[in-house]
């Protein structure tokens, strides 16, 4: 099974990814607006047990996260995504870091907190549609109080296998 950890962020973020996501990108059904902290990776029912454990343990020695919004960005030229850049705070990056050394620290790019918008755009799509959203103001200033690790449907859509609160209880 598939699985892959996140933080969802706060309503009003996910609100105005969706107002953009429902016309620029294919995964807008399958997937909440998110921030990524540990790409998709595989796993057993059994396996997913002790996975849970360590995120837990790992959750625990975490405060809750600053999510700040500022700017629309690209990952062009490597691929037409178009999303919103989250300021990357260091409990992010070290949050980050602590998961995929936790499990298999293999990833097929360097973390960039972002929220995808747009993906899956032909270049010129990308060109017309990042030209006009890269100007727009953006400021949203957030705290995530949890991640999530998640699991994949048969029908590609992703849903919570379970929630870990950031920090001692």
């Amino acid at each position: 099974m598939k699985f892959g950890i996140v933080i969802f962020p706060s309503k009003k973020i996910q609100d105005y990814a969706n107002s953009m996501r429902r016309r620029y990108d294919p995964h807008y059904a399958l997937i909440p607006p998110h921030i990524t902290l540990k790409s998709p990776f595989e796993a057993t029912e059994e396996e997913i047990k002790e996975i849970a454990n360590k995120i837990d343990s790992i959750a625990r020695n975490f405060k809750p996260v600053n999510v700040n919004i500022k700017k629309i960005g690209s990952f062009k030229p490597v691929n037409n995504v178009i999303y919103l850049k989250v300021e990357s705070p260091e409990e992010l990056d070290s949050l980050h870091n602590e998961l995929n050394s936790a499990f298999d620290g293999d990833q097929e790019y360097n973390f960039v907190p972002h929220i995808t918008i747009g993906q899956k755009m032909s270049d010129d799509e990308h060109s017309d549609v990042y030209g006009s959203l890269r100007m727009t103001k953006v400021q949203f200033d957030d705290t995530a109080d949890r991640i999530h690790l998640l699991y994949q449907l048969d029908n590609g859509s992703w849903t919570v296998y379970e929630t870990f609160r950031l920090g001692k209880e």
